[in-house]
């Protein structure tokens, strides 16, 4: 049995569950997240409980594989709707710096271009300066993936470390050219 999959779902109050079939929709205080499950898990809420019971048919492998994912997906929801995920970016270099226009993050990041980054709606979006990007959003996924792309235009480089990281994230530095004297 999985032992990720097994374990209920707290729902805490102020988050509303709403199963239709195989889909799940959770409503909270940040936003409303819906997702369609795989046909062959089994949801219950427990509205006496508050919490969400998550069973496979049997114990093939895709079940198994399935079981836990599909009560981590949920578990994800349920906690965005309360407090929502957040990851925040930095951008390292001389002349680097990001802007926001309209619906889009338009990066400056040492190209002859500048690389503009759509948001979706669900993500929120905000610069503290302009080096440093914060997402927000009660979508888990969401957030991740919007943070991958941004970083994707432009990873950071082992010599000198420019370009755009997760904020804290270390970069292994390399050492490179030595000039050695010739006599």
């Amino acid at each position: 049995m999985s032992r990720i999959g097994k374990k209920p779902i707290p729902v805490a109050d102020g988050v509303e569950i709403t199963l239709s079939d195989k889909t799940v929709t959770v409503k909270g205080k940040n936003g409303e997240l819906t997702w369609t499950c795989h046909k062959n898990m089994e949801l219950a809420y427990d509205t006496d409980a508050k919490v969400i019971n998550v069973t496979r048919p049997n114990d093939q492998r895709e079940n198994r594989a399935l079981h836990g994912l599909t009560r981590s997906l949920i578990n994800n929801m349920v906690e965005g709707v309360q407090k929502p995920y957040e990851k925040k970016l930095e951008i390292i270099g001389v002349g680097y710096n990001a802007t926001i226009k309209g619906k889009n993050l338009d990066l400056q990041v040492g190209f002859a271009n500048i690389i503009s980054v759509p948001i979706p709606d669900i993500v929120k979006c905000v610069l503290t300066d302009p080096t440093h990007i914060t997402l927000t959003s009660p979508d888990k996924h969401a957030v991740g993936q919007l943070a991958a792309n941004i970083r994707r235009v432009r990873p950071p480089e082992p010599y000198k470390g420019k370009g755009i990281r997760y904020l804290g994230e270390h970069i292994k530095r390399k050492a490179g050219k030595a000039f050695a004297s010739g006599g």
